[in-house]
């Protein structure tokens, strides 16, 4: 098997005795890990399918129109690619050889010294895949301008339809999955769909605007505080959100949502589908698990050791929601959030210059920074550590939070001006219909090489 690395251009010639980090995913735990080896004695490689990092936890803002594509995104070789030591490439890894130490991406084989897997995760339809392309995830910047672009054109349909059931259908939406993601989604696009109708649509009705939120959970944000779900409930409800907990998803067909609970089977109909509810790591985690023999647990996380590594393979960590580490004081695995995320990418890329100095460091520690949902406008729920806060002071700390994990100081800017101003006017400036029906599910990602032209002669 051809050993192909793919050298810095023009390599400097220290660099080649270096040993070689490759990091696999550009979120949260990889930039931090490639940001934290920038300018030291390693030379480091981040392979991502797409060439932006996405501050995922705003995905919503883009779906509901708060915020553009661009506000929530930043090119990965403008935030890492000009230290002289970080390579860039853009590409999808299909495969990993632990024992002859290379990844396969872009039908080449590229060696490491190091390996940090940091893929993150995607969601899961519990075995109804069939179920996506009726109920788009939101997971990518694709995802979100799905469900943005099937509202809108649901709503500017109802404006042309005179039968009144028809438009109540169309205005219509139910979002699935009552964690934060869901919870969220459902308060923007309620917000959204109400005001719009109300100064923007001559023909609709503010009071056929229906959202549905529903889960098997027996209230909405099931991992916070009880007394903050009921204050998020409460919100969401005075909002005009519809609650159906308790309910399990049976069946989705176009255009409806068959539940079923302990009052029997209820049929929602409803134009624009959402789907928050589940959640399974990258497949470079079965794929790592059929080479080495690693644990998964049943999300598809290798279970790691206490630094990070993967059993008899101290090369090889994984990072992110790809990991499932239950070395913490309370013994369970640190949740898929950006906080833990970047801790363990900042720890990771510490201790790994540690050894090669033959030093040690710390044993990780996680530092719980909470949890938070922002419902509404001015309207958050936030657990910290056991200090809870709701409305108005919830919102302001969910927004620091959010502003100060973000990676790039344009996007926060661009963030805090676009929030302000959505406050101040309640107008949107990302309700843009554009692209055809359907593009943005099963969209491809990665190199894609260009031909060149055969020449006779």
């Amino acid at each position: 098997m051809e050993r192909f690395f793919l050298e810095l251009d023009p390599p400097e010639e220290a660099m080649r005795s270096w040993p070689h980090v490759v990091v696999v995913g550009g979120g949260f735990a990889g930039l931090k890990v490639c940001h934290a080896l920038a300018r030291q004695p390693v030379r480091v490689t981040l392979i991502d399918k797409r060439n932006f990092n996405l501050f995922q936890p705003l995905l919503y803002q883009v779906a509901s129109g708060l915020v553009s594509e661009a506000d929530v995104a930043s090119p990965l070789r403008q935030m890492v690619g000009h230290a002289p030591n970080v390579q860039v490439l853009l590409g999808e890894v299909v495969d990993i050889d632990p024992e002859a130490r290379q990844v396969l991406l872009n039908g080449q084989h590229l060696g490491y010294d190091q390996l940090i897997l940091a893929t993150g995760s995607g969601s899961t339809y519990f075995g109804r895949e069939e179920w996506r392309s009726l109920a788009p995830p939101m997971k990518i910047l694709e995802h979100a301008d799905e469900i943005r672009r099937r509202l809108l054109m649901a709503l500017e349909e109802a404006e042309q339809t005179r039968d009144a059931s028809q438009r109540a259908f169309l205005q219509t939406v139910v979002v699935v999955g009552a964690g934060p993601a869901g919870c969220e989604l459902a308060g923007a696009l309620i917000e959204l769909m109400e005001r719009a109708v109300r100064r923007e649509f001559k023909q609709l009705r503010p009071s056929d605007c229906r959202v549905i939120l529903v889960d098997l959970v027996d209230r909405v944000l099931p991992t916070m505080a009880p007394e903050l779900s009921a204050a998020a409930a409460g919100h969401l409800e005075g909002a005009g959100v519809e609650l159906r907990l308790g309910m399990k998803v049976e069946e989705i067909c176009p255009g409806c949502v068959r539940l079923i609970g302990a009052v029997g089977v209820t049929e929602l109909e409803a134009a624009t589908i959402c789907w928050t509810a589940g959640v399974r790591a990258s497949r470079l985690g079965l794929l790592l698990s059929e080479h080495t023999g690693c644990a998964v647990d049943r999300s598809g996380r290798l279970v790691v050791e206490p630094d990070f590594s993967i059993p008899d393979h101290p090369e090889i960590r994984a990072v992110g929601d790809l990991c499932c580490y239950a070395h913490t004081a309370d013994g369970k695995p640190l949740p898929g959030m950006a906080g833990p995320a970047v801790q363990a990418g900042g720890w990771v890329a510490r201790d790994l210059l540690a050894r090669l100095c033959g030093d040690t460091i710390a044993p990780f520690r996680w530092l719980d920074l909470g949890s938070m949902a922002v419902i509404g406008p001015w309207y958050a729920v936030a657990d910290l550590r056991g200090l809870h806060l709701t409305g108005r002071v919830g919102w302001i700390v969910w927004a620091l939070a959010h502003l100060a994990f973000i990676p790039d100081t344009e996007n926060r800017i661009a963030l805090f001006s676009k929030w302000m101003w959505q406050i101040a006017t309640r107008q949107r400036t990302a309700l843009l219909i554009t692209g055809r029906p359907d593009q943005h599910i099963g969209v491809d990602v990665g190199l894609f090489r260009a031909t060149r032209p055969q020449r006779s002669g």
